[in-house]
């Protein structure tokens, strides 16, 4: 592939990703889609996806990101999984391009598409990295059967909080929701299941001051955040830690103008401030962050990429004479 230049190359293995992917290879495009060598999209990790439209029946985050990948390569797309260390402007013969280097190869195309995604928050306590791996987690699914007749904490109140201590009851004896308000963030189909669960307690009003532990994790210390303001511990064994995002941008850094959260700045067509970058997914500014956004968010970043190509190369729609 080293002197192969493709019309599009997409930055990222998640929803936006490969339906970006699909979108531009369907349409006959050159596409090479590079995904992390070392990470993971967020849905992989997803025990149960039950509101993706047109999948009635609840399925594995793992599979349906599966589902995308295989549907996108039919169409011809290629994919690779590595680490994209930068991106950088090239001039590709008579026109302006990008060089992508990753951690084992280069490769130059004539537009990109980031879809890099987000990662769990961090914490910032003492303990939590310490224990990472020894009883602090940010994926019920993957860590969840070792937790078997044990007791946990799960710290945050949105949905995917509430969505993972549910799957986490189906192992642990008691499943501890530990949130800084006193009423949830989850929609209202979890909140009802979490509390009809007679495995699931809450401790309301309070934020996580340290996890505590010898090899693995013993406890959780929390503050109650009302008056007098007092600590106090919860015995558990493991922490599982999902209190919002943070975008996977530290590469672009620099490159597109981002927000000051970090997130991508794009339009309605998923242009970014640098021509011929286009973005898409939980990486970029936006209201909600989930699969079927992400996927229309892909859809049209590819159809914003093939105009932009198109245009490049001449062969834009206006372009063609009447011959």
């Amino acid at each position: 592939m080293e002197n192969k230049i493709y019309d599009i190359i997409i930055v990222g293995g998640g929803p936006g990703g490969f339906t970006a992917g699909q979108y531009a290879s369907r349409a006959g495009l050159k596409v090479l889609l590079i995904g992390g060598g070392s990470t993971v999209s967020q849905v992989t990790i997803t025990d149960l996806v039950e509101n993706y439209p047109g999948i009635p029946e609840p399925v594995n985050g793992f599979e349906l990101i599966e589902r995308f990948r295989k549907q996108a390569e039919k169409f011809g797309l290629e994919t690779v999984s590595e680490d994209v260390a930068s991106i950088t402007k090239k001039q590709l013969g008579e026109t302006g391009g990008w060089e992508v280097k990753t951690n084992s190869n280069t490769y130059q195309s004539l537009s990109i598409i980031i879809a890099t995604g987000a990662s769990w928050r961090k914490l910032g306590i003492p303990g939590e990295e310490t224990f990472l791996g020894r009883g602090v987690s940010n994926c019920a699914t993957c860590d969840g059967p070792f937790y078997k007749n044990r007791e946990v904490v799960v710290i945050g109140g949105g949905d995917t909080a509430i969505q993972e201590a549910i799957y986490l009851t189906k192992f642990a004896s008691k499943v501890t929701i530990v949130h800084r308000r006193d009423r949830l963030r989850a929609t209202g189909v979890l909140r009802d299941r979490a509390f009809s669960n007679d495995r699931i307690d809450f401790a309301w009003n309070s934020v996580p001051e340290e996890i505590l532990g010898d090899d693995f994790v013993t406890g959780i210390k929390i503050k109650d955040l009302k008056p007098p303001g007092d600590s106090r511990v919860i015995e558990a064994d493991g922490a599982f830690v999902f209190i919002g995002l943070v975008p996977n941008t530290n590469t672009i850094r620099g490159l597109v103008n981002l927000d000051d959260n970090g997130y991508i700045i794009v339009d309605s067509d998923m242009k970014t401030s640098e021509s011929g970058i286009f973005a898409c997914g939980d990486c970029i500014q936006k209201l909600l962050r989930q699969i079927v956004t992400a996927s229309g968010d892909g859809a049209t970043a590819a159809f914003s990429a093939q105009l932009y190509v198109e245009e490049l190369k001449g062969e834009a729609y206006g372009n063609f004479s009447a011959d």
